[in-house]
């Protein structure tokens, strides 16, 4: 595992943003993630444009990061028009060893996916606590369901394990809604289970649009721990 150190007084989950900024090469199309350590990349990036007069093209995973994106003035792309990307930027709840995600906490893991499925390269920006020895170690596994399939979901899940029940949103007043209109289910699943089967059981259940299980998708995990970005590689 590579590492550097970056002195500054930021914190880690800004480091490591700047550090995936960095990276970025001229005329490369880039996947915009969602969430806190996202924009922190994303401002970066237009700092880098301003500055430098880099040239690139973006894709946003969410209308979140689509209106920072154009707030800082990038060139943001229709997710529509792209078949394929340079490189997909994200943040992740957990990561194992093996370089497994767990994403969802947020509810737009369609456009995620799908982005990191995309692309030649996908950095994964994270602080060490995100650092897990199993998928569901932290958190449940968020799984997306079509709004009327929820409860045969929920019985197939159980079929095979799992245990849990709808999202409540933010306010604890209501259901979770993803961005696409479908709602969530979080399911833990014993620590025995390996998560390579779960994510094969979960693309066969019937109902279900999406799930937190990231598989053999991310190339490069960026981790900031105490003032250093510390570099996993898959290969």
């Amino acid at each position: 595992m590579a590492t550097q150190n970056i002195s500054s007084d930021l914190t880690d989950k800004q480091r490591v943003a700047m550090h995936a900024a960095d990276l970025i090469e001229e005329d490369m199309v880039v996947g915009l993630g969602t969430g806190s350590t996202a924009n922190y990349f994303i401002e970066h990036l237009a700092r880098r444009k301003q500055e430098e007069g880099l040239r690139f093209s973006t894709v946003a995973s969410s209308v979140v990061s689509t209106i920072k994106a154009q707030q800082l003035g990038l060139p943001v792309l229709a997710i529509e028009h792209i078949s394929q990307l340079d490189l997909y930027v994200d943040g992740a709840d957990e990561v194992t060893p093996d370089m497994m995600l767990l994403k969802g906490r947020g509810f737009d893991l369609v456009k995620e996916k799908l982005l990191a499925k995309a692309s030649e390269q996908f950095y994964v920006l994270i602080e060490n606590e995100k650092c897990v020895s199993y998928i569901g170690e932290n958190y449940p596994i968020p799984v997306e369901v079509a709004p009327f399939s929820w409860k045969m979901v929920l019985r197939s899940l159980q079929q095979i394990g799992g245990d849990g029940d709808l999202r409540m949103n933010n306010k604890g007043d209501g259901l979770a809604i993803s961005s696409h209109g479908s709602l969530i289910l979080d399911i833990t699943f014993d620590a025995s289970l390996d998560a390579g089967e779960i994510n094969t059981e979960l693309n066969t259940v019937p109902g279900i649009v999406e799930h937190g299980i990231f598989y053999q998708l991310a190339t490069d995990i960026f981790i900031g721990n105490n003032g250093v970005v510390e570099h996993r590689k898959s290969w």
